[in-house]
């Protein structure tokens, strides 16, 4: 794994290997030791990108967001890693630190750099839209947080394409630094990135799409299917999430994924991954293990080859 070709996201010198590891778990189903342990043996397995956002895990009682970049900091910390990986966080919805106002980015970001114990970060993403904020004056101040050296990059998620049109368009009149990702809702189960407008934002101007969800809350590991009453199987925070999927649909891809997943010997989830990462304008899916036995799946994914037929297949249902 550790001869893995590195992805460069587009218009930058930031190296890459094919998957993201998701840090929302981080603080949340995974505990400081497991978040550490999972770390590790990401990077062990020739992976060095790691995704989390200011808010993570505000939704756990008891939290307040930061949770995982505070982890990730101390991991980066104690490993002496921070030269070895890169990391992506967001702004938007720390309950202290919320929208897209100037100064409330550049407090958050201060906030994020203390608790990864960082002096940068590598690709810096508006987590969300902010219609109460002027967009020229957020293209503004992400511009100036790259040229300060706070940010190496910028990122934007759940933008609708007309408003990533536009901040491109005003970036462009006005000279600021132009995002170079993009971090949308893309599954095999949603596929509305292919048609609302982002894909060919992405085609156009060369944006590295990293998506999220990439395993639809684990639906796509094959971790949750139909029991004899026809309730989802598997005791998790995620199962409610996963369960909108099993529907005719949901079951048939199921059982041509396990027949791919049998035919490379792999597991369920790398085939999901690997069809999302062959997608066009894909750079690296994101996608998160809260132990080291879900691990070796989320690796194997970033070598697996889908054929022309098997992609297409999946595609299809």
């Amino acid at each position: 794994m550790s001869e893995l070709a590195r992805v460069n996201i587009a218009h930058t010198n930031i190296e890459i290997a094919p998957l993201a590891l998701g840090g929302n778990v981080f603080g949340w189903t995974a505990d400081h030791d497991d978040s550490f342990a999972v770390l590790d043996g990401f990077v062990a397995g020739g992976g060095n990108f790691i995704d989390t956002a200011d808010s993570y895990s505000r939704w756990v009682p008891g939290n307040h967001g930061g949770e995982s970049e505070r982890i990730i900091g101390k991991w980066m910390h104690a490993r002496g890693s921070r030269d070895d990986v890169v990391i992506a966080t967001k702004v938007f919805s720390h309950p202290e630190f919320q929208g897209l106002a100037p100064d409330n980015v550049r407090a958050a970001l201060t906030e994020s750099l203390d608790r990864l114990d960082t002096d940068y970060v590598d690709l810096y993403y508006a987590h969300h839209d902010d219609a109460e904020v002027p967009l020229i004056e957020v293209a503004a101040v992400f511009s100036q947080l790259v040229d300060e050296g706070q940010i190496r990059a910028i990122g934007v998620s759940n933008f609708s394409a007309e408003r990533l049109n536009e901040w491109i368009r005003l970036a462009r009149e006005h000279g600021y630094h132009l995002p170079v990702a993009m971090q949308p809702h893309y599954s095999l189960v949603e596929r509305d990135f292919e048609t609302n407008g982002l894909r060919e934002v992405a085609e156009a101007e060369g944006l590295a799409v990293f998506p999220y969800y990439a395993l639809a809350s684990g639906f796509l590991a094959g971790k949750y299917r139909e029991s004899s009453d026809g309730v989802a199987e598997g005791a998790s925070p995620r199962a409610a999430a996963a369960s909108k999927y099993l529907d005719e649909r949901g079951k048939a891809l199921l059982e041509a994924l396990d027949n791919i997943a049998y035919a490379h010997d792999v597991e369920v989830a790398s085939v999901a991954l690997a069809w999302l990462r062959q997608q066009p304008t894909v750079a690296a899916p994101i996608a998160s293990a809260r132990n080291v036995a879900q691990l070796p799946a989320l690796l194997a994914s970033m070598s697996l080859e889908l054929s022309g037929a098997e992609l297409s297949a999946l595609g299809a249902i």
